[in-house]
């Protein structure tokens, strides 16, 4: 006897918005999860809720031109797929990129969700026109940042919950897929003790029961394994290099990787597993929630970006152009920091920091203190607080000063003052003529042309040390972890192949489990603002899938 039609283990939003097609189909589906009902939304809720569109109104307003062909090249250009298994991850992208042109938009504004007028530019590459990166910009933040993306699927399935076609069960730690005649029938598992304790913050494991379910189809999507560092340095690729001793943690505990295994043990085929994306500008959380609390810099272009003996990286390794090739580099230098050496001019216009909680002005809708981020000398509060609370932050009035005061941050003082003073010295000269041979500072006039970067994200050419525009800030940078970009291997349906080559059937998977689509959407690299949409393409591909399945 079946319990529902459906069984989707995940609670996040990929698990949501399949849960919610699949009631919406007139079907009864079960969502389980590890975590309490405070968790909802997982991981999505705490990003800053940024979104892949192409050819936007947004976009169209501040004069960007954008095509369904541009962004297909720069998506290729970017993934660099180059292996036999990349067949459904290629699928992938061709569909993902069309949904992003056509129908993402159109489809989340009828869910009521809306977004900041200004476009954001991540991810620029610097290699060429065919090249890693995006040719424009295309990073779109959700008015209410990542609260605001899972509302709406948040909304579908308390309403379908209301109308007894969905049951959320909470606590439900899931160990075992049941497997009879070689396709999944359900799932068994562990009953936690009840946690109430606030989002985010690790829950016990105290175990109070067992549980069994069935279903004619099982959906994954229970994350990937940036919260749990000893896979992640299983997993690391040679590639990048020795993985870091230290890392700050992007993701929740909750992000550990179980289903994965518990997946492939039921004959499920994992591909693509040593791609990730981890980032190069985390901070040690003044303020931590879960272990290891880490939170990014969303860079501008203008800090000067030294290695830990003071060398400056090399281009086009600048502030927001190539996440995984400044992480490549830092990993082969022989340390895993890095170091920004800017000021307060530029740590007020250009310092945005990842997170819903770390930008209350967007999560909350509050126009007046969008206002108050182009007014004044001040940073953001967030911001301001971390230069004041953070361990990772130096402000000096001297750059003599600066150094020694980093050199106070790291087990040796590997920074010499005269190695500094040089790089940032010959930086401050190519300002003398309106052109020059410093391809930073070329980057910076380029993104000054773009009204978006001229209005918030991009300051004012200037000499770093220029006292107009101090106090001069050091900022002590951790690899922080993030995101799996490998994962199950599925169809367009979301199905989930097995290890002989065959569909496991009546098994999907979503998300970040398969890689945000195929096991491997993004390739090597990513476009940003493509994470929180692989999700919700993802899982509306195997919600409905499984719908019409069952």
């Amino acid at each position: 006897m079946q319990d529902a039609d459906v069984i989707v283990i995940g609670a996040g939003l990929a698990g949501l918005v399949a849960a919610a097609e699949i009631a919406d189909a007139g079907k009864r589906v079960i969502v389980v999860d590890q975590e309490s009902e405070n968790n909802l939304g997982g991981q999505a809720f705490w990003s800053l809720g940024g979104l892949f569109f192409i050819d936007s109104p947004e976009q169209r307003r501040l004069g960007i031109k954008d095509s369904l062909a541009l962004a297909l090249e720069d998506w290729f250009g970017t993934a660099g797929f180059d292996r036999d298994e990349d067949r459904w991850p290629r699928a992938w992208a061709h569909a993902y990129v069309a949904f992003a042109h056509e129908e993402q938009r159109a489809w989340l504004y009828a869910q009521g969700m809306r977004w900041f007028p200004v476009v954001g530019w991540a991810e620029r590459g610097g290699y060429g026109a065919v090249g890693h990166g995006n040719s424009v910009p295309r990073f779109h933040v959700t008015w209410g940042t990542g609260p605001g993306v899972v509302a709406p699927f948040v909304r579908r399935t308390r309403a379908a919950e209301a109308a007894a076609r969905l049951t959320f069960k909470f606590r439900h730690r899931v160990d075992d897929l049941i497997v009879e005649g070689g396709a999944i029938c359900g799932v068994r598992g562990t009953r936690l003790a009840a946690d109430d304790v606030p989002r985010g913050k690790p829950t016990s494991r105290i175990t109070v029961g067992d549980f069994e379910l069935r279903a004619g189809a099982t959906i994954v999507a229970s994350g990937g394994i940036g919260g749990n560092h000893e896979l992640v340095r299983a997993n690391w690729p040679a590639r990048l290099g020795t993985p870091p001793e230290f890392m700050v943690q992007g993701v929740p505990d909750y992000v550990d990787g179980r289903m994965m295994a518990i997946a492939e043990a039921a004959g499920a085929r994992l591909i693509n597993r040593d791609r990730m994306w981890h980032y190069t500008e985390g901070l040690r959380n003044w303020n931590p929630i879960w272990t290891k609390h880490g939170i990014r810099i969303l860079p501008g272009p203008s800090s000067l970006w030294l290695d830990a003996t003071g060398k400056r990286l090399p281009p086009p390794l600048y502030p927001g152009f190539d996440t995984l090739g400044t992480l490549e580099y830092i990993m082969k230098s022989g340390y895993a920091y890095t170091w920004f050496v800017t000021n307060q001019a530029i740590v007020k216009r250009e310092f945005a920091l990842s997170g819903s909680e770390q930008n209350p002005d967007l999560t909350n809708k509050d126009w007046r203190l969008v206002l108050g981020r182009a007014r004044g000398k001040q940073a953001t509060p967030p911001v301001e607080a971390f230069k004041r609370y953070g361990a990772d932050f130096v402000v000096r009035d001297s750059l003599e000063e600066l150094v020694a005061g980093m050199n106070e941050l790291t087990p040796e003082p590997l920074l010499d003052f005269a190695t500094v003073r040089h790089e940032v010295t010959a930086r401050d000269r190519e300002l003398a003529n309106p052109y020059g041979k410093d391809l930073q500072i070329a980057a910076i006039r380029q993104a000054r042309n773009y009204l978006g970067d001229r209005l918030i994200r991009t300051a004012k050419l200037h000499r770093l040390l220029d006292p107009d525009y101090g106090p001069l800030i050091g900022v002590k940078l951790n690899v922080l972890t993030r995101k799996t970009l490998g994962g199950f291997e599925t169809d367009l349906q979301s199905r989930v192949f097995g290890s002989n080559g065959a569909i496991v059937p009546g098994l999907y998977a979503a998300g970040e489990a398969a890689g945000f689509g195929g096991g491997g959407v993004h390739g090597y690299r990513a476009l940003e603002g493509t994470f929180l949409g692989g999700c919700i393409f993802s899982g509306r591909a195997a919600g409905r899938a499984a719908a019409a399945a069952s």
